[in-house]
């Protein structure tokens, strides 16, 4: 492999010529902050504002200092592109200048090779282990909202990505894609609510992959179609409703009826986000008539839609639309809201929204005040960005 030498660096250090590159290049961090005759302290505390800004969930305080070691040091390379970014902002560098252009990390040797084979060597039971670690941040984020829960799950998504690279063809592998996808759809979800599209959308390509992988129709169809709220968040309605309705009938003969019911009713938000009121009307009654009887399928942990759950929906296309008769189902699904903080964030803006469509606007303030509440608590810079106007007003 040919090894790149900055011949500057490798003068004055006197043998650093002959690392790979990928070191190397990690080490420009160091020099350029020397330059800039900035501490560590310093440089950290520019990285966090500057992730602030963006409205980036990052480590915290000790878990950074030691991910900033390592990238000074050489010891891992800073390969997340927000975090490179990051950097040349506060640097004011370019990324060639850092060394994130042309970095490549040499192939793994042999004995390296052979030892991540057998470590990702999985049986049924870590698979079910790896899939009821999911489960658990899928409850802690109805507990807690999502800022303090992002990393961890980025992380298990990271682990199982690695697993899963490193994992022979077999009766498990499948099983370790699935429980990536959900875990990485966990996440997408989680990315969205913090504000961060683009993460968010990353993120889903990453769950689809494994639902791929996995040849899990139904999950493919759930992460696909969750997508499309990335797509809601930035404008992209029309494209909203295709992906849904792709996301539907790509398979649709192979998907339970409790997946399709919420496949309609997202269907039900995207026209609503158009404007297309009967349309929103039909297929959320079309959603209505095929709900199950169960709320719970043990095939998709990941989805829990009750008749309340419906009512709630219809209550926020309805809000959506501006229809005075929100107000009457986002009421009723008042009480059932307390199972999850961002359930009960969205439903509060919701009522914030339609109550101040109908004019009042003092039922309007006290539903958007407990949603700013619930939303700073949750890290829901989402809900936060709905109410804004709202609030002013």
């Amino acid at each position: 492999m040919q090894v790149r030498v900055d011949l500057c660096r490798s003068e004055r250090h006197g043998g650093l010529g002959n690392r790979r590159s990928g070191v190397l290049a990690m080490t420009r961090l160091r020099d350029v902050r020397d330059q800039l005759g900035w501490k560590k302290a310093r440089a950290m505390r520019e990285f966090r504002a500057a992730a602030t800004r963006r409205r980036q969930q990052i480590p915290a305080e000790a878990a950074l200092a030691r991910m900033w070691a390592y990238w000074e040091n050489g010891g891992r390379r800073v390969s997340d592109p927000l975090y490179q970014e990051i950097f040349c902002e506060i640097y004011n560098q370019t990324p060639d200048r850092l060394g994130f252009v042309g970095d490549e990390t040499p192939p793994l040797r042999l004995p390296e090779l052979g030892d991540r084979l057998r470590v990702s060597s999985v049986d049924s039971s870590t698979v079910e282990l790896l899939e009821a670690q999911t489960h658990l941040y899928r409850q802690l984020d109805r507990q807690l909202g999502t800022a303090r829960l992002l990393p961890q799950t980025e992380g298990h998504v990271a682990q199982l990505e690695d697993i899963l690279r490193y994992s022979l063809p077999g009766p498990r592998r499948p099983g370790v894609a699935m429980a990536l996808a959900e875990a990485a759809a966990l996440a997408g979800w989680q990315a969205l609510d913090l504000g961060d599209v683009d993460r968010a959308w990353r993120l889903h390509e990453i769950a689809k992959a494994g639902a791929r992988e996995g040849e899990n129709p139904a999950v493919l169809a759930h992460v696909t179609a969750q997508q499309a709220n990335v797509l809601l968040d930035v404008g992209r309605e029309e494209e909203a409703l295709e992906l849904i309705q792709y996301a539907h009938k790509h398979d649709e003969s192979r998907l339970p009826a409790l997946l399709r019911t919420w496949l309609l009713a997202a269907e039900s938000e995207a026209r609503a986000a158009m404007g297309d009121e009967l349309g929103a009307r039909q297929v959320m009654d079309r959603a209505a008539d095929l709900l199950p009887d169960d709320a719970i399928d043990p095939e998709l942990p990941f989805l829990w839609l009750a008749p309340a759950h419906l009512v709630r929906w219809r209550g926020s296309n309805l809000a959506r639309l501006g229809m005075p008769e929100a107000v009457e189902d986002l009421s009723r699904a008042l009480g059932a809201a307390g199972e999850s903080i961002r359930a009960e964030t969205g439903l509060r803006a919701d009522l914030a929204i339609a109550f101040a469509a109908q004019g009042d606007m003092t039922q309007a303030r006290v539903h958007a005040n407990r949603a700013a509440e619930l939303a700073s608590k949750g890290g829901s810079a989402r809900q936060r960005a709905r109410l804004a106007n709202l609030l002013r007003s």
